[in-house]
């Protein structure tokens, strides 16, 4: 609960007219971005599903040619129409935007279209669709890197549903903010049952031989509460955008990345002061971590914002555009095995390693951000004291088992549970470790840190062994915090 002792401080911390410091820098795109106006058109207002299976809009759907594209490359839209029906689009960036949070770029259309073939299954029940592309888009040479949003409409009145992507750049800034799309598709059971979790037999599988694309639309998202604007979108609605709706309200210095970008890019990530990993980041190659874990030896910091980080380790096929489950970041017997997980192996580097502490014992379940050293830079002007709680902030998927790094420090930690008063016998810890050139590693452990920041447009907050209670003044400026001494560097 913020108390009246809380505000006060927060208004001694922060001064009157914000609660953290804008970055005013007169070159920092975000900022001269987001002075112009914004729209919130760009939400659904049809998204009609099919009665079957309620994951897809099988009305419209689509998907781009790649989840990341740099300004001044085309993207190419691949979209179905069923029945067919003429179609238009509208491509909105996403950032604040006065609270607005999308600012309209290009409408494109309309267009004549059709129905396509579902796409049969291949081998390891891979479904590539291989549709024509029924429109593109060059992105301006001018664009600022964010994530891209193309709202499609089916007719004057039909059903609507989205396709994302992200736009990249090569400049230096402060923040590199990485979406987290691996695991987006990896829970992508479009058209029915064929994510990473469904083998045929199982519905929540979690062994290896299976492969997911993403040349395929994203279905609505479909596992702990409903996300009405997630058909079409993956995960980022959920946990990432309320990050980065914060982010550019506040001017900081962010440019955009997905995961493929950190798997095959480790010059490009290391042109950043700090490295963010958001929300629900579970899946990520082998190179992804040494990539990352270069990074760190050079300078760069990371937090990572995000929780089931770094746990399922998979492997990427340039040529299906997809992924497979083929191993686990941490020790065997670390977690209260998944059906199946038991049969991947196990193995070195284990994701404590880089992230300060990973996925463990019972792996779901939610708790209190309880403050364990209330001394530490990370809690300056938040007032906490050891043993205060920010209710319901962590969940629901957490991180424990710290590293035995040197250096390392537990700066919150709390017993988890299934639901209040039942505790499920987890211990969730928040970590800071220093790094080898004044950097530093911080890990928040929850999916769900970006609900203390903001409550954009279209949000909707979880709620599932515990609840996050929304923005926290606390939570804002231990986020300020870190960013600052991020910057610093």
């Amino acid at each position: 609960m913020i108390t009246r002792r809380h505000t006060i401080q927060a208004l001694a911390g922060f001064g009157l007219g914000s609660l953290v410091g804008r970055a005013e820098s007169s070159d920092n795109p975000i900022v001269l971005e987001n002075k112009r106006p914004g729209t919130r058109r760009w939400q659904l207002e049809r998204p009609r599903l099919d009665t079957g299976t309620k994951i897809r809009c099988s009305g419209i759907e689509g998907y781009a040619s790649s989840p990341s594209v740099k300004a001044g490359e085309t993207v190419r839209f691949h979209v179905s129409t069923h029945p067919a029906s003429p179609w238009s689009m509208e491509v909105y960036r996403m950032g604040w935007y006065g609270g607005d949070g999308g600012r309209l770029l290009a409408k494109l259309g309309p267009f004549e279209g059709g129905a396509q073939p579902e796409a049969t299954m291949g081998e390891k029940r891979v479904r590539l669709c291989g549709w024509p592309a029924g429109a593109e888009w060059t992105v301006p040479a001018d664009a600022v890197s964010g994530v891209y949003l193309c709202k499609l409409s089916a007719g004057d009145n039909g059903p609507q549903s989205y396709i994302i992507f992200v736009v990249k750049d090569a400049r230096k800034a402060d923040f590199l903010f990485q979406c987290s799309d691996f695991t987006w598709q990896a829970y992508n059971r479009w058209p029915s049952t064929f994510s990473l979790y469904d083998d045929g037999a199982n519905e929540w599988y979690w062994g290896g031989g299976v492969h997911v694309s993403f040349e395929r639309p994203y279905g609505k998202y479909r596992q702990i509460f409903d996300a009405p604007l997630s058909t079409g979108s993956g995960e980022w609605f959920l946990w990432e955008f309320p990050f980065a709706f914060w982010l550019e309200e506040h001017g900081y210095d962010v440019s955009y990345i997905s995961n493929l970008d950190t798997h095959s890019d480790p010059v490009g990530i290391q042109r950043a002061k700090g490295f963010l990993s958001i929300g629900h980041d579970e899946y990520w190659t082998i190179e992804m971590f040494r990539n990352v874990q270069a990074a760190l030896a050079a300078g760069v910091n990371l937090g990572f914002f995000s929780g089931n980080a770094v746990c399922g380790r998979v492997v990427y096929d340039k040529k299906l555009a997809a992924i497979e489950r083929v191993g686990v970041f941490g020790p065997p017997g670390g977690t209260r095995e998944f059906q199946h997980m038991a049969s991947l192996p196990h193995e070195r580097p284990y994701a404590n390693e880089l992230v300060g502490a990973h996925s463990t014992g019972p792996v779901t379940g939610g708790a209190d951000w309880v403050c364990s050293l209330p001394e530490h830079w990370l809690y300056q002007g938040t007032g906490m004291k050891k043993g205060e709680g920010i209710p319901g902030l962590i969940g629901w998927e957490w991180h424990g088992d710290p590293a035995p790094i040197p250096g390392l420090e537990i700066v919150a930690s709390a017993p988890t549970q299934s639901a209040p008063g039942k505790p499920n016998g987890g211990v969730h810890t928040g970590t800071v470790y220093p790094g080898p050139k004044a950097n530093f590693v911080f890990n928040a452990g929850t999916c769900w840190w970006a609900d203390g920041l903001s409550a954009p447009p279209g949000y909707v907050r979880p709620k599932v062994y515990t609840e996050p209670k929304g923005p926290d003044f606390r939570v804002q400026r231990m986020t300020e915090n870190i960013l600052k001494k991020m910057s610093r560097k």
